[in-house]
């Protein structure tokens, strides 16, 4: 398993189910086409662009190459690194028929050219370790879930951390596990209490 830092940008959850098996590293899917008209998801793939950077493996057909173009344009500011996959023709086993341009996705090509395309791209595994002990039920003791205010309380914390506000639980605990442990969560979200409490 290789430990990355920045945020790897896929199209598809059949690509993110792939590169899961290999990688442990934030993985956001932009649902092909989707991004295009999806303003959360590319302000969540800005902020992670400036904080950790943003690595962009896209299919390498146009549909993909028009994607990682988009996206590049969308992202100002912070750190983008691209990883290419070969162009490799064939059918992945869950489709009938092969694309439109007959080649293989992120999620057809083999574990082990995956590995090759990010040696080749640089991307070298990070040995620092944080612990990824958020869960939902942090979110719940600290009343960030489960409770009246917990939703007022939970766009508090995530502007705190300029972060989109439309954000489902599990991709904000997601983000929460990159960013800082349980222990920090409970100070940050006391403080946010304290500071709408008026104390």
């Amino acid at each position: 398993m290789i430990k990355i830092n920045e945020a790897i940008i896929v199209e598809g959850k059949y690509d993110k189910i792939k590169l899961s098996s290999m990688v442990d590293a934030v993985i956001i899917i932009t649902n092909g086409f989707g991004i295009f008209k999806d303003r959360e998801k590319l302000e969540l793939i800005r902020y992670y662009a400036e904080k950790t950077g943003i690595i962009i493996l896209t299919d390498s057909d146009s549909a993909g190459l028009k994607i990682r173009n988009y996206i590049k344009g969308a992202v100002k500011t912070g750190s983008i690194r691209n990883i290419f996959i070969p162009d490799i023709f064939g059918k992945e086993k869950r489709k009938e028929k092969p694309s439109a341009e007959g080649k293989l996705g992120v999620e057809g090509i083999s574990v082990k050219l995956l590995e090759e395309a990010f040696a080749k791209a640089g991307v070298i595994s990070s040995n620092e370790e944080r612990p990824r002990d958020i869960t939902n039920l942090t979110l719940y003791e600290l009343g960030l879930s489960g409770g009246r205010s917990s939703r007022d309380l939970r766009l508090r914390l995530q502007r705190s951390l300029g972060l989109p506000q439309l954000m489902s639980a599990s991709a904000l605990i997601e983000v929460l596990n990159t960013m800082m442990s349980a222990d920090e969560l409970a100070e940050r979200t006391a403080k946010i209490k304290e500071a709408a409490n008026g104390i």
